[in-house]
């Protein structure tokens, strides 16, 4: 402030801890923005899926996947009205559903199982899902298994995808079903 035509400066135990501190806090907030947008961006790369759009085509319905980095049909869904993310594998013959996430599910175990896997023999359970459902397909009494040990995606096997029209063009993997009454 001026006084008497003399400027008199801030009092330095003031101003430096404050203006540190705003640094600091500029700083956290930067990170943080940059770390929501690359999370974004990895969640992208790994599901580029997130949102999944459907196409009524007649007496069809259609949804287009997008491969992903890995090569992968990564996609979200919902199995019981529950969110959860699929991932297509036509080398499972059923749903395969980790433990843990079956529990949440409340996905009841049946009989018990021996699976053949690509890393061995697995054991599991058998189950079934009332509903699955992909954008707007959707199906009912599905038969599943619960892989305790497995962990990730959901695999969407041959007991959904023989429902199913499918068929793959370049780096798009369309999923059609045929509505009752529809040709």
């Amino acid at each position: 402030m001026a006084r008497g035509g003399i400027i008199a400066p801030m009092p330095d135990d003031l101003s430096r801890p404050m203006g540190r501190f705003m640094l600091y806090a500029m700083w956290l907030v930067l990170l943080g923005l940059a770390a929501l947008f690359f999370q974004g961006y990895l969640d992208r790369w790994q599901n580029p899926n997130g949102q999944v759009q459907s196409i009524q085509d007649g007496g069809a319905v259609e949804v287009r996947l997008q491969r992903n980095r890995y090569g992968h049909y990564v996609m979200n869904g919902y199995i019981n009205d529950q969110y959860v993310t699929f991932m297509v594998d036509t080398g499972a013959s059923t749903v395969a559903v980790p433990g843990e996430l079956a529990r949440e599910l409340k996905l009841s175990p049946g009989a018990r199982v021996q699976f053949r896997t690509a890393a061995g023999p697995a054991d599991g359970f058998t189950t079934r899902i009332e509903t699955l459902r992909i954008g707007e397909i959707e199906l009912h009494n599905v038969r599943a298994s619960i892989s305790p040990r497995m962990r990730g995606e959901v695999l969407l096997g041959m007991s959904v995808l023989r429902h199913l029209d499918f068929s793959q063009n370049g780096d798009v993997l369309t999923l059609r079903q045929t509505l009752p009454g529809g040709q």
